[in-house]
């Protein structure tokens, strides 16, 4: 919606007015609820406000006849804002968009019991109004986006030896470790949108045998041409497999990993399918400006990225890396969208010892920013659900390039 106003009342000694509105929706007890105010536009008595979108459900609760609301004021630095008058208007008013339906006269009650002769105090018109579908992540989901699940594990000698208990990869036989625990926690969620339960898992940062090579997206399950492992049962028995036979090394390069997911999001941007990347790491990134890099570029393709922080390491840059407050650049280039979640597992870790209590926290929280992500992706294309296709395959199943 858009409005401006003219002749507002003067209010202020000296100059005109600084005039804001505020908008109340209505309750069925009668009671009004702020549901918006607009800027202050300064010293003037014909402001031109700025367009501003607001949910139908927080301007009338979804009934269309409902009374809303609309107070003008004056504002004033000392927070004592002169009330210049109000008028009401519904939903249905509004939609009929910029006519003369659409002029309020704006009345001071107290004024016109004063002066006989009072008519307004000034008028606001509509300028401008238009009403758009908002889809959820599930509308998405049920037409038929297919959700592709990778996982990437840090296989960095700061781990520590995985043969000793004070390693973040040590095998004890009676409980998980930070890794295995973070792994379970989001990827039983996740599974249940990807119908196939295929998963690629990659590992990064160690030495591969039998030459020694040091590896930055290497498979779990040691093969190459098929990465996949089979539910999230299959991604902890390579992982497991994994520790046996790699060396622990370095150095902690996330690029290669998000570089390679992002490759196959680039191959299909039709809104059929949707990339998410979980990395599990122990901290400290080595690749800063080339992870950046890959983060700007992926922003722009439909895929997010989540990274847990295992252990007790310093976890800045993947605050930095999160873009929850400052939106990530590289090179001069911001980011099209937020698409990095990151949370330290420390957080999360229940005191008492409950490690499902800690998982269900886990897996909320990481899991929290990915409908969103996915939305935005989706609108920022024009993708609507209705026009994804139901099938991105013959078979129903993954294409084998899919990652």
């Amino acid at each position: 919606m858009q409005f401006c106003a003219n002749k507002l009342d003067k209010k202020d000694f000296f100059g005109r007015s600084d005039p804001f509105m505020v908008f109340y929706r209505s309750n069925e007890d009668g009671t009004f609820t702020i549901c918006h105010k607009t800027e202050v536009v300064k010293n003037t008595l014909n402001p031109v406000w700025q367009p501003f979108s607001i949910p139908v459900r927080a301007l009338c609760n979804g009934d269309f006849d409902r009374t809303i609301k609309v107070e003008v004021y004056d504002w004033d630095r000392d927070g004592s804002h002169d009330f210049i008058g109000e008028f009401t208007t519904s939903f249905k008013d509004l939609s009929r968009g910029q006519s003369q339906f659409n002029v309020y006269e704006v009345v001071n009650a107290k004024k016109k019991l004063k002066k006989r002769r009072y008519v307004n105090s000034g008028t606001v018109n509509l300028l401008s109004f238009s009403v758009e579908s908002e889809h959820t992540f599930l509308d998405y989901i049920k037409a038929g986006t297919q959700i592709h699940f990778t996982v990437a594990i840090d296989f960095t000698a700061s781990n520590g030896n995985p043969s000793q208990s004070t390693s973040l990869h040590y095998m004890n036989p009676y409980q998980m470790n930070a890794y295995a625990m973070a792994l379970k926690a989001v990827g039983e969620i996740i599974q249940d949108y990807d119908s196939d339960k295929m998963f690629p898992a990659l590992g990064f940062g160690a030495k591969l045998p039998p030459d020694g090579r040091v590896s930055h997206e290497f498979p779990l399950n040691g093969n190459v041409e098929n990465p996949y492992c089979n539910g999230m049962e299959g991604i902890l028995e390579a992982y497991h497999q994994s520790l046996k036979t790699v060396q622990l090394y370095g150095p902690t390069n996330f690029a290669p990993v998000v570089n390679h997911v992002a490759r196959y999001a680039a191959a299909v941007q039709d809104g059929s399918q949707y990339f998410i990347l979980l990395i599990i790491t122990d901290g400290v990134i080595s690749d800063m400006a080339q992870t950046k890099e890959a983060i700007v570029n992926a922003a722009k393709l439909p895929m997010s990225i989540i990274i847990v922080g295992v252990g007790q390491a310093e976890f800045d840059a993947m605050v930095e890396l999160d873009g929850d407050d400052i939106r990530i650049s590289s090179r001069g280039k911001l980011a099209e969208r937020d698409i990095v979640q990151f949370v330290p597992f420390r957080d999360y870790m229940d005191r008492t010892g409950n490690h499902v209590l800690s998982m269900a926290r886990l897996a909320k929280d990481v899991l929290a920013e990915i409908p969103d992500q996915l939305i935005s992706y989706m609108k920022s294309r024009g993708i609507k659900p209705n026009q994804t296709p139901l099938d991105s395959s013959p078979t129903g199943q993954t294409p084998p390039t899919g990652l």
